[in-house]
């Protein structure tokens, strides 16, 4: 069975009553001017920024950029190959087996284990990170979403005073 991290992690919050995870006012408390909760793109842009972020980015990169260097290389040593040195190409080596048929299903077969590497890489190497980073979203987004929903419950009468202090 494969080890999913993308299934590990429990969605903290879920079918527990609103407020739940805030902790009990010890005493009244006192007015506090109210604050506008950030906007969805505020924060997309606070974890663009954020080191975890850059380093899943930065893992991305590492893996891909000489992979696809390497894929693309190999694809166009065979295309010249065809093309620059048929007498090579058409060497047999294997009754009607010859080197190109060979190249060409080492195509196909590089392909596939490319894709391979890629998606052990992305589940080893970025996935716990981005679904950290993508729970960092949602709790932000979650509790921007519950500061509209009790400034709407309040009333616009609330809103107008809070607006005007």
């Amino acid at each position: 069975m494969i080890h999913d991290p993308w299934y590990d992690a429990a969605a903290s919050g879920w079918g527990e009553p609103a407020g739940a995870d805030e902790p009990a006012a010890a005493g009244p408390r006192r007015a506090q001017p109210p604050q506008r909760p950030p906007a969805a793109t505020d924060i997309y842009r606070e974890v663009q920024r954020s080191a975890a972020f850059q380093e899943v980015r930065s893992r991305y990169r590492r893996f891909v950029v000489p992979a696809a260097l390497a894929f693309l290389a190999w694809y166009l040593a065979y295309v010249v190959a065809a093309t620059a040195a048929p007498g090579l190409m058409s060497r047999p080596v294997a009754g009607a087996v010859n080197v190109a048929m060979i190249a060409g299903l080492g195509q196909f077969l590089t392909t596939f284990v490319l894709t391979w590497a890629y998606v052990r890489h992305a589940r080893l190497h970025r996935d716990r990170a981005a679904l950290d980073l993508r729970w960092a979203v949602f709790d932000q987004e979650r509790g921007r979403d519950r500061d509209r929903r009790s400034s709407r419950e309040r009333g616009p009468e609330s809103t107008r005073e809070e607006a005007g202090r």
